[in-house]
């Protein structure tokens, strides 16, 4: 994708979304360089909420050693190293949209590769609002950063990152190892800016559907892949949930209309025919009396391969 001075620096410095896509960027090699295909969760619960157990939602998938972070919910930058993933060798960013369970920590966790030693482009993908957001966040942590770069002889970090916003479906970028394709789902009220994910590996697909209301073209979306990560909301955990907190009538219409429930989950992973189904930003996820066999039970009436409830740190491989 060609661009001019001006173009650049709207996309490095400000963080502005590129104009054109889908876009094709520079392969990357991570120290190493180890070979395979891997999928590790980082946090599995969904909301924004932070508790003792699950994590917020965060995954990172490393394709031959690269890492590719998906959702930065709090906690991301802390769990990858927990999951020996190096921060510096952060090369690609999805985020699926804008509630701050997935994006809370994105700037922070930019911010915490670079104080760890990152010195090249960073790549983000996500809906309209995201360059605004790393935008923001720069400006918000100028002094810090203005006298960093000085004092400690680092990078200018607002150079490296480089947001480029999607606004449809349809492939979003391709490097010689991985492509990806992003599926624009309701999330309500979210209904335009909000994204599934696909990513196809040399060692087979990964689909990533999370945050979403129930929606059968997912299964279009993820036909045929080896693995699809969906969100799950348990009913029961609902009505629990919605029984010991204040705004109980809201919060439990908004879980019903913006979110997928394990028997909704099983028809989608069904129809399209994947591999296996993990149930993720799970709903109620803080909530230790259901177990695993409750997460899958309402997925297994209507899918027939293998049903994973995520945890924390939980490494899936190709």
């Amino acid at each position: 994708m060609a661009t001019d001075r001006r173009d650049f620096l709207k996309l490095s410095v400000l963080g502005a979304a590129a104009t054109a896509w889908p876009f094709a960027v520079a392969p990357a090699k991570a120290a190493g360089d180890p070979k395979g295909t891997r999928w590790i969760i980082l946090g599995s619960k969904g909301g924004p909420r932070v508790t003792t157990g699950r994590s917020n939602p965060a995954n990172v998938l490393l394709v031959d050693g690269v890492p590719y972070v998906v959702d930065c919910g709090y906690g991301v930058a802390k769990r990858l190293a927990e999951a020996k993933v190096q921060l510096p060798d952060i090369r690609y960013v999805f985020i699926s949209h804008l509630h701050s369970d997935h994006a809370l920590e994105f700037g922070n966790m930019v911010y915490s590769a670079w104080s760890a030693g990152l010195d090249h482009e960073v790549n983000a993908f996500g809906p309209a609002g995201l360059a605004a957001l790393a935008q923001a966040f720069w400006e918000s942590n100028r002094f810090d950063v203005d006298i960093r770069i000085p004092d400690e002889g680092k990078p200018d970090p607002r150079k490296l990152l480089v947001v480029r916003e999607i606004d449809a479906s349809g492939p979003v970028m391709s490097t010689d190892r991985v492509k990806v394709s992003a599926l624009q789902t309701p999330h309500p009220p979210i209904l335009k800016e909000n994204y599934a994910y696909r990513f196809e590996t040399p060692n087979g697909v990964i689909v990533y559907a999370c945050d979403t209301a129930y929606n059968p073209k997912l299964a279009d979306f993820a036909k045929g892949a080896d693995i699809l990560i969906h969100e799950a909301l348990y009913l029961p955990g609902v009505d629990a949930l919605a029984a010991r907190i204040k705004n109980a009538a809201t919060l439990k219409a908004h879980l019903l209309a913006a979110h997928t429930t394990t028997e909704e989950v099983g028809r989608i992973a069904q129809a399209a025919g994947v591999k296996k189904l993990v149930l993720s930003h799970l709903v109620p996820g803080d909530d230790p009396s259901i177990t695993d066999d409750m997460w899958s039970e309402g997925a297994r009436k209507h899918y027939g391969g293998t049903v994973v409830v995520a945890r924390d740190l939980m490494a899936l491989d190709l």
